[in-house]
């Protein structure tokens, strides 16, 4: 009796086991179809669908870059059945021997590549494609690709705007659910500044495949494809038009132009000169290893990565820290005999101009002395206990102003420039051992000063808001980062006691000692401040920094060029035709404009 219990106790077991494992069976063969597509998996073939990447438009929506079709030949080297090379070569627009040299390629690596689907040209322009289409059915184990390449309406800058290429090793190690091989991403300017967003998404269409790997019919009549997801569309802040002009005001030299709207920190233009062309960013593949051997570095972003003596554009900054500090009053005089004489034996000099002079004239000027004296006034004020505590204010100061650190501004690799600290004098000179006299040149933005253009384009900015700046910016947006204001450790009050020498400066004429009048411009109210700074690869720097109109104003501009001599020179009179052609869409000085234009400091 007990002996049947027990078997009557297995059968069951059996028998629940044994339906447990038929309801299962059920259940992924009959209800679940997603065990099916996995045990199909190895016959079937993902072909992927490329997104065409998001189009870049300026502030008026010109499109700055935008998509064309092109074909990707693929190749399956083991469906390759005998062809006709020349012909197949013809097709594509290639020569026959490489056309030889990749199939002995697949032939020495046939068990490896096995049967993989490999890229065998790329880019195939779409009236070539046609021509190979119509004979595809020649060439088994070949088939084409639809991708898209980027174009460019407008020559905007390249270095502004950046390139594509393939993705590197390391690239793909960061992203491997994101990047394969022979996919392409931003690698400079705004292309890689926004690469997440205009990248889009893949997707694929699957094929089912015979028992010799050949592609066959769609895989549930494309049921389970997945479609690519468009990249995301980018509106910049720059104005294409100006920008063109500015390349065109800039060829033949070495330096850059760079205007902001003052009120929201917008770049309407961004050039980096000598730079590349759009034509080269088009096939920056061919281009690429002249432009690196280029030895006047067109890759190189001069904007927001070259770091140059301000010049006396700085002498503003002197002059509000001065005001602020209380040892500068706008009718404070002080004298000028061709310079400053800060020993017994050294001399720090300056153009011939009368004396003496206030605040005022001494902006309008660019009085060398002037400023000596209101930098030292600044460091031996008995309100600090030493020199090197005066300095360490000082800095400070100079540093609200945007200068001594990135600006924190959406254009990738920006650089900070340099402002000394005490502790870079105290390693030089000793502890409580160095003086205004050794630092001298840091009253006229030479010495150890170094700062980028787009942080002396800020200055212009901040001159024109009379104390504030938005942080530079390229895309538009509504981050807090971007529209919130940054105010100066400067008093808003003081900087309506600078503007006059600045509107001088433009506006006085040259007989009456403005520095600045080649920038003049009847009804434009243009104020500037010329600078001259240094160069020690051979002439000067050319330097300006102007806004327009004095009040309300809608454009703040720097121009610096390197060698390109005085600030009033060279800087200024290109500064001032950007400024009249964005404010009004015309040159009133056609003469003035031909002449900077041909202007050559530089082969390209």
């Amino acid at each position: 009796m007990e002996v049947n219990n027990r078997t009557r106790i297995l059968q069951i077991g059996l028998l629940a086991v044994a339906a447990i494992l038929i309801g299962r069976l059920f259940q992924i063969q009959i209800l679940d179809g997603s065990y099916k597509r996995d045990a199909s998996n190895n016959s079937m073939v993902y072909e992927t669908i490329y997104p065409p990447r998001g189009i870049i438009y300026d502030r008026e929506g010109r499109v700055l870059v935008g998509n064309k079709v092109c074909y990707d030949i693929l190749v399956t080297p083991r469906e390759v059945k005998a062809f006709d090379t020349l012909a197949l070569a013809e097709a594509l627009g290639i020569s026959p021997d490489l056309v030889r040299e990749k199939m002995a390629y697949y032939r020495e690596r046939r068990t490896r590549i096995g049967y993989q689907t490999l890229t065998f040209v790329k880019q195939l322009p779409v009236e070539q494609y046609l021509r190979f289409a119509e004979t595809q059915y020649a060439f088994p184990g070949f088939r084409g690709q639809v991708r898209s390449i980027r174009e460019y309406p407008y020559d905007a800058g390249g270095n502004l705007l950046g390139y594509i290429n393939e993705v590197n090793a390391d690239e793909i190690k960061a992203e491997p659910d994101v990047y394969k091989g022979g996919d392409y991403i931003g690698k400079t300017g705004l292309e890689a500044i926004k690469e997440k967003d205009l990248r889009g998404k893949k997707g694929y269409h699957i094929f089912l495949r015979d028992s010799r790997n050949r592609r066959q019919n769609a895989y549930m009549d494309g049921e389970y494809d997945l479609q690519a997801v468009p990249g995301k569309d980018i509106v910049t802040t720059i104005d294409a038009p100006l920008q063109q002009y500015g390349q065109r005001l800039m060829k033949g030299k070495k330096g850059s132009l760079i205007a902001i709207e003052p009120s929201s920190g917008e770049i309407l233009a961004m050039v980096s000169s000598p730079g590349i062309s759009v034509n080269e960013l088009a096939d920056i593949g061919q281009n690429y290893g002249r432009l690196i051997m280029d030895p006047n570095r067109p890759m190189f972003n001069r904007t927001v990565q070259a770091s140059y003596p301000p010049g006396s554009v700085f002498k503003l900054v002197n002059g509000l820290i001065g005001l602020q500090e209380g040892v500068l009053q706008p009718w404070y005089e002080y004298p000028c005999s061709r310079g400053y004489a800060y020993s017994s034996r050294h001399k720090l000099g300056c153009h011939e101009h009368r004396s003496p002079i206030d605040l005022t004239q001494a902006v309008m000027m660019s009085c060398n002395a002037y400023f000596c004296y209101v930098m030292k006034n600044v460091l031996e004020s008995s309100r600090f206990s030493g020199t090197a505590d005066a300095f360490d204010h000082w800095r400070d100061y100079v540093m609200s102003f945007g200068f001594g650190a990135p600006l924190g501004s959406d254009f990738p690799s920006e650089l900070g420039g340099n402002i000394p600290t005490s502790k870079y004098y105290d390693r030089i000179y000793g502890a409580r051992r160095w003086r205004f006299s050794n630092i001298v040149s840091l009253s006229i933005g030479q010495g150890e000063i170094g700062a980028t253009p787009l942080q002396i384009a800020n200055l212009a900015a901040i001159m024109a808001n009379r104390g504030w700046f938005k942080v530079p910016h390229i895309v538009r947006t509504d981050d807090a980062h971007f529209t919130e204001r940054h105010y100066t450790l400067v008093d808003t009050a003081h900087f309506e006691k600078v503007i006059p020498g600045m509107w001088l400066a433009v506006n006085g004429g040259w007989g009456n000692g403005g520095t600045a009048s080649a920038a003049a411009v009847e009804g434009l109210d243009i104020c500037g401040k010329t600078g001259t700074a240094q160069n020690p690869h051979g002439a000067d720097n050319s330097v300006f920094i102007c806004f327009a109109p004095k009040d309300n104003p809608k454009i703040a501009v720097v121009g610096y060029v390197e060698g390109g001599g005085w600030g009033g020179s060279t800087a200024c009179p290109i500064a001032s035709l950007l400024v009249e052609k964005y404010l009004t869409g015309e040159i009133s000085r056609p003469e003035l404009e031909e002449r900077m234009m041909n202007l050559r400091f530089i082969d390209e």
